[in-house]
Parts: C-alpha cells; structure tokens; sequence
C-alpha cells in the first residue's frame, strides 16, 4: 500500500473541514446560495492556510447539482494552472482561447491559477480583457502569497478574499484529531511545540506531523518532538532563566555551551530567549496572559517563573536581547557577543533595576504642583494671594530621586496636597541618560587601524556614494584629496563654514559605515575650514595701473609729473 502524507490524505473536502478560515468559507457558502458569487476571486494570504483547497471545494461546489455530492469527479470542469511555470503571454492566450467553449457537464469551467503574482507584465495586460468580461460559464480562481505584486488593474476585477495565519490552539487540535483517526499517542505540549513551529501554516504543521511520527517509537512527546525537529524547547529556556535569576554567570555560560554542542545555532537561541522574556512579561498579568500560545501545563510554568521576576528587570533583560538580536550578523564575533549578553543579564541586580526605573512618575505626584504653579502665575504681588508654599515631605516619588539635598527655591509643595522636587528629578534623568551613554561607549568595540585600513574603506564608501548618485556629499569628502588619521580621528579640510555646517549634519551615516568596519566606534571627524582667498581679477589698463601703483607707489608721482594719459 501506497503512503499517503498527511496534508494530502487530510485535505479538507467540504467548506466545514477547512480548519482556521470561518470568515472566508462562511462569506463563500452565502454568496454560493444566494446566487452572488463574483467571476472573478483572489484568494490571498500566507503559505499553507487553505487557498488552493477552497477554491477546488468552491469549484465542485458550483457545479454540484441535486443528488450530487462534492465527493463525485468535476475533474472536465475545473482547470488548474500554475503560473510559477506558465508566466507567459503564450500560456495566457492558450487559456482565454480555451474559456469560450461552454463546460461538458455542469455549469461552469472554474480556472485556477495558484502563485499568480510570478505572471509577467504583458502576460497580465492579456488577462485583463478576459478578466474583465469572462463567459456566463466561467469562473476564475487567483490564489498568491503576494497580493502587492500583482498589478492593480488586476486587483480591481476581483473579489478579494484574505485568508490569515492559524492559530496555534486550531492548528493543535487538528492534529489531535489525526492522532485519534491513526491510532496514536501524543501528549498534548508536543502537538503544541509543533503548532508554534508551524508558524501559522497548517500544511508546515501536517508536514512536521509526518516526520515526528516516523521518528517516533510509540507516543509522541515532547522530547521526541524537540529531537526530531531541532527545535529548543520550553525547559531549555526555564533552565537558562533559573541561571540567569540566581546569577550564576558560570552556570548560563556553560549551559550555553551545551547548547551549542548539540547543534543549536547561537542567533537562534537569544532571539528564543527573548520571546521567553516576553512571555513572562505577558505572564504577569491575569488580563495578558491569555496571549501566551501554549498548553495549560506550560502556562502554569510561565505563571510561577513570572513571580520570581519583576518588571523593571524584565524591560532591560528584553532590551539586552533585542539589541544582540539585532547586532549579531554585524557583529564579528556573534558568539562572544551572545556570551556577553548572558553574563549582563545574570548580572542584573534587582534592587538596582527598581531604583533606576525613575523614566515613569504616576501622575497623581505631578497634579496638585502643577495646580500650585498655575496658581502663581494668576496671583497678585500680595502675600495673602500667594498659596502657602512649605517644604515638601518625603514622597514615594522622592525615593526615586538621588539623596543629595536639593535647594528649597526647587521644591514646590501646596498645602495638603503631595509634591515632587522638580530640580531634583530633571537633574537624576540627565545623569542616568548620561550613565546610559557612558554605558554605551564603553561596550563598544574600539580596534586600531592604520592609515592604509581607513583609506581602503573611505575609497569603498565613496564608490558607494557615486553608485547611490549622492553628489553633493560626495563632492564634500573629495574637496581634501587625502583626509588624514592621527588618534582616530578624520582630519578633513574644507574651504568654507556653509560645507563644514553640511558635513556635520550628514556624517553621522559616513561615520557608521567606517566605525563597522574598522571596528573602532571611537573615528569622529575633526573638521578644519580653510577658506580661499578671492582673486581680485584685473580687467582695464587704468585696473592694472592702479594695482601697480598699490605695489610702487611712485608711479602715482611719475603719473602725474610727466601728465601721463592711461
């Protein structure tokens, strides 16, 4: 017996069996029975989610008659072309010629023709008349990925139709379904596993199904299902969590290394590690945790790590993350980066994180002040119109400040009512900003370089600059023929204040280009202005005479000694 795979022998066969796509089949059983169905459909949205399967139900569908069923063969009246290999203008005048013919049986010839968008310009321009004014028998089907490449004459003559991505939980329990028609046995966060793996594509999930099952010896579980497809799982990042909240810097650098010993890629594992952290944030709270596309069994785990983590260190642990996330193909050595990155987060000092989080003050502190300064202002010079102003209290609000003692001209307080040190706050936010900068700096590398290295890449951004047609800073950088290098920094001169001002305004993309690759982010520009003298130009013999003169005086005497005519 010949096998059959599971998206092939599962495929949906009546509009109720598509799984995930209410919205679509439901709009298309009403359209069928009320008699409003469009000639021409677009069917658009992911891989996988049920596009070619709908328009082949609706075919049959159509063409059903009383006492048929959809099972029964319509293979005369349903046409399907791929136009991923029939993009031509030639295949498209083949199929207009073949739509005039009216259907053998059933009342319509439905075309379909899946991956539209690889159709050519010109193949498109000899769709549109037939698109437009198709035969009372026809019916055209488009089903593509990539509804933007199609061109809008097209897109105006259809009825659009946009399936989305399945969700996780529907995604599972079709495969729960399969697994009770096969006889099988699964658990329950193994099917899970698979559905987020799947990403959306039912056919991706069938097709993981298939393997997972001829890898597995008996029931399916969730190790088997990490094993079979490569894939981290949820423990994995529990563990790696447990390290980073006990600070042990040893203990996440080495399972780390385990990882990466079992073939993990380490790009893979911090951007998985950084979807963790956002699963506990949305595990923090009973409104948000229902976005968590996981098994019961795996939510509680969430829901119990989440209490052990609070919010301040979660916003910086998923800021490290990203950043690394984002930095790893530019980095030259992503490994080391990644190392970097764990032993910061394991670094994380909870206490410190609380007192640092000073960015958001409920606005309960700042209502009565604010009050307080209006007041000010629409009062007379008297002082019984003046609000009592005394010093200020300490306040939840203080304990986000620094300690050191503010002036009392800085602290604004009405009486009965809450304040805040305003001098103070502005002052702790420019110094945490500053910190963050240093901060910043210090993490970057900053490699030396000779004068040979920088002339190679200022030669290749250049280049760059005349290919992207980016004249008027390309003339900028090439008024000084040979910029120099002493100490890191660009010595280039300019003739004038205007090209300086411009320069500056637009370095900082030059200064990106060089500082990754030449791996110093410490290269600034330093920026000289010699301006050229204007050349007086002499035209007339009287001009010329008199700038004689400013050079010998007496030829001014001899001039008029001698009454001499210029």
């Amino acid at each position: 017996m010949n096998y059959i795979v599971s998206a092939l022998k599962y495929r949906p066969q009546k509009f109720e069996d598509v799984v995930g796509q209410q919205a679509v089949t439901n709009t298309l059983k009403n359209a069928i029975a009320k008699g409003h169905l469009a000639q021409a459909l677009l069917f658009t949205g992911p891989r996988g989610v049920g596009k070619t399967t709908c328009a082949r139900i609706l075919a049959k569908e159509i063409n059903k008659t009383e006492g048929q069923t959809v099972d029964e063969d319509f293979a005369f009246n349903i046409f399907e072309l791929d136009a991923a290999s029939n993009n031509g203008v030639d295949d498209i005048r083949s199929l207009t010629e073949q739509v005039r013919i009216p259907p053998q049986t059933g009342k319509y010839k439905v075309y379909i023709i899946d991956e539209v968008h690889m159709l050519t310009t010109s193949a498109f321009n000899a769709f549109l008349k037939t698109l437009e004014e198709p035969p009372e028998h026809v019916i055209f089907i488009l089903a593509t990925t990539e509804k933007h490449k199609i061109i809008p004459t097209i897109l105006s003559r259809c009825q659009i139709y946009d399936f989305k991505r399945i969700n996780a939980f529907d995604i599972k329990e079709h495969l729960k379904s399969i697994v009770e028609k096969e006889g099988l046995e699964a658990e329950e966060d193994a099917l899970f596993l698979i559905a987020q793996k799947a990403d959306g594509a039912l056919r991706d999930a069938l097709s993981m199904f298939d393997k997972v099952v001829s890898y597995a010896d008996g029931k399916i579980t969730r190790k088997v299902v990490s094993e079979s497809m490569s894939i981290l799982d949820y423990d994995a990042y529990f563990q790696m969590m447990n390290f980073i909240l006990k600070n042990d810097i040893p203990g996440v650098l080495n399972y780390f290394n385990d990882l990466l010993y079992k073939g993990f890629d380490a790009h893979l594992i911090i951007a998985g590690l950084s979807s963790h952290l956002r699963d506990l944030l949305v595990a923090k709270d009973s409104k948000t945790i229902e976005l968590l596309e996981v098994s019961e069994n795996i939510k509680k785990q969430y829901v119990a790590q989440a209490k052990a983590v609070d919010m301040p260190f979660l916003m910086q642990a998923i800021e490290l993350t990203t950043q690394t996330d984002i930095n790893y193909k530019l980095s030259k050595s992503p490994h080391l980066l990644v190392e970097l990155t764990l032993m910061k987060l394991a670094s994380l000092n909870l206490d410190e994180v609380k007192k640092k989080s000073i960015d958001i003050i409920p606005a309960s502190h700042f209502r009565n002040s604010v009050k307080v300064v209006e007041a000010y202002k629409s009062a007379d010079n008297s002082d019984e119109n003046k609000p009592k102003v005394s010093k200020i209290e300490e306040s939840p609000a203080q304990n986000l400040q620094s300690t050191t003692k503010q002036p009392e001209h800085t602290t604004i307080r009405q009486s009965g009512g809450t304040g805040f040190t305003i001098g103070s706050f502005i002052k702790k936010k420019r110094e945490l900003e500053e910190q963050k900068r240093n901060d910043s700096a210090q993490q970057l590398p900053t490699d030396d370089f000779s004068q040979e290295d920088f002339e190679k890449y200022w030669r290749e951004y250049l280049d760059k600059l005349r290919k992207n047609h980016e004249k008027n800073l390309l003339s900028i950088l090439t008024i000084d023929r040979k910029p120099r290098v002493i100490n890191g920094k660009i010595h280039l001169t300019l003739s004038s204040e205007a090209l300086k001002k411009e320069l500056e305004r637009t370095k900082e993309k030059v200064l990106k280009f060089l500082r990754q690759n030449l791996n110093n982010y410490e290269i600034d520009f330093v920026i000289n202005v010699k301006e050229e003298k204007k050349k007086e130009l002499v035209y007339s013999k009287k001009d010329k005479f008199n700038k004689l003169v400013q050079k010998y005086p007496d030829l001014a005497y001899l001039k008029t000694k001698f009454k001499i005519e210029i």
